[in-house]
């Protein structure tokens, strides 16, 4: 298993092999096309693909496991070449956890927190694969019809993740192989994502890296009052990382690698933070 370096910001990039995804759902659909785009992902230095062949956007609809893994598998196997780089898979699914980390993928990115499917946990301990938990409230059907709480989020997102957590560990799951991510934009409104953004620090208190993935949502076009376009969110997620890099936060799910790659190495050398800058 390939260690993973966090004494670096690192960028995961964000390769949906999906027709309905939000921002790119059919634009890499073909495997050829969702290797030409790994490929200039790689050229533009990311660190880690997120390989996701079922939609997770608000409202989506689930896929059977063996049509998930038609989508990606071909698609992971290609990519296992490129040995500098990680392999992400973004599934629910043990079963197609188990034969994409067969295939050569290292990571588990899993938006339910191996809370879905019963088996996620033993793919994990049996593999000894690094697994993202990640918060959300609901399920990606139904997780944006009128999101609430019934305390402050950022204490609610905090207990959410120290069950699971003990959960993990008590399963046989190291906790240095455990990534939080806060799930922005699943089963939150505007002012929940703010928060998690502003806050997002304090994550980093339960002790596991923390990933965040700003990119190109709905909550910017909030911002910025132009929700139907989101090619015009590339400013905003740009901004997002640069004030999470400020907070401590060192992984980011992203869509436009080049861009971001800019966005951290530039921040980073404002923080002194980044290896690849001579100060």
């Amino acid at each position: 298993m390939i260690p993973i370096e966090y004494d670096k910001t690192l960028l995961m990039g964000i390769l949906n092999i999906t027709p309905d995804s939000f921002y790119d759902g059919g634009k890499y659909y073909s495997i050829d096309k969702a290797l030409k785009h790994a490929h200039n992902m790689i050229e533009a230095g990311v660190d880690i693909i997120d390989v996701g062949g079922e939609s997770s956007r608000p409202g989506s609809a689930a896929i059977d496991a063996q049509t998930e893994c038609g989508r990606v598998l071909p698609v992971i196997k290609e990519l296992v070449k490129f040995k500098n780089v990680l392999i992400s898979i973004d599934t629910t699914k043990a079963q197609v956890a188990d034969k994409a980390l067969s295939a050569g993928a290292h990571i588990i990115n899993d938006i339910s927190a191996l809370r879905f499917d019963p088996n996620m946990v033993k793919i994990v301990r049996q593999t000894g694969a690094y697994v993202i938990l990640m918060h959300m409230q609901g399920t990606p059907a139904a997780m944006q019809v009128n999101p609430c709480y019934k305390k402050n989020i950022i204490d609610e997102i905090n207990g959410f993740f120290k069950e699971r957590i003990d959960f993990s560990v008590s399963n046989g799951i190291e906790k240095s192989k455990i990534i939080l991510d806060p799930g922005i934009g699943f089963g939150k409104n505007l002012g929940h994502n703010l928060d998690i953004i502003y806050r997002c620090g304090e994550f980093k208190k339960l002790g596991p890296p923390v990933l965040l993935g700003p990119s190109n949502k709905r909550y910017i076009g909030e911002i910025l009052e132009d929700r139907d376009s989101p090619n015009n969110r590339v400013f905003g997620t740009a901004a997002a990382v640069a004030y999470a890099m400020t907070q401590g936060i060192n992984i980011f799910r992203v869509h436009n690698v080049e861009e971001m790659k800019t966005v951290i190495k530039t921040t980073g050398a404002f923080l002194k933070r980044e290896k690849t800058v001579k100060l």
